[in-house]
């Protein structure tokens, strides 16, 4: 379980698969715990910013299998000609 809420730095420098479970474990910590209404908001927060993250990199990620995709639908088209 995460120790601390990160900051934008330390979110950014996280694998996908750490930050999913990071929001993995924020969620759970929200539905299963009666925390305060602060620490609640504050839970919240850093699952948003874990979220987008996340979202980042699964766009950077199909970016970059969209790439791969294009390149070898030129090449094939190229060696049709």
């Amino acid at each position: 379980m995460f120790k601390k809420i990160l900051n934008d730095d330390e979110i950014n420098q996280l694998s996908y698969e750490v930050s999913f479970s990071y929001l993995e474990e924020v969620i759970e910590k929200l539905e299963n715990t009666e925390e305060s209404l602060e620490n609640a908001i504050k839970y919240y927060e850093f699952g948003i910013r874990l979220k987008n993250h996340c979202d980042k990199k699964l766009k950077s990620a199909e970016l970059k299998i969209q790439k791969v995709i294009d390149k070898n639908n030129i090449e094939d088209f190229e060696d049709q000609k």
